[in-house]
C-alpha cells in the first residue's frame, strides 16, 4: 500500500479527525432531531415540485455518499491493485 510521506507518523491527525466527525454529527443531530418529518418541496431538477420529508433527504444523502464511496474505491483499486482494503 502506498502511503503519503507527509502523513507518515501523524498520529495526531486521528484524534482531531474523530473530534471533527463528532462535532459534525452533533450539529446534524441538533438540526434533524426536532423535525425528521418536516416537509418541503424540491425547487428544481427532474423532481421539481415533489414534496419530500427531511427524513427522505437524509436517507437520499446517505445513499449518495455510499454510491460515491464505492466509485472512489473502484478508482483506488484500479490505481493500486489492492482489493478489500
Amino acid at each position: 500500500m502506498v502511503r503519503s510521506h507527509r502523513l507518515r507518523g501523524r498520529t495526531d491527525l486521528v484524534p482531531a479527525g474523530v473530534r471533527a466527525r463528532r462535532a459534525a454529527g452533533a450539529r446534524q443531530e441538533h438540526c434533524a432531531r426536532p423535525a425528521p418529518d418536516y416537509l418541503g418541496r424540491i425547487p428544481d431538477g427532474p423532481m421539481a415540485g415533489v414534496e419530500v420529508s427531511l427524513r427522505w433527504v437524509l436517507i437520499h444523502m446517505v445513499e449518495e455518499y455510499a454510491r460515491h464511496n464505492s466509485h472512489a474505491d473502484i478508482l483506488r483499486e484500479s490505481i493500486d491493485g489492492m482489493t478489500g482494503a
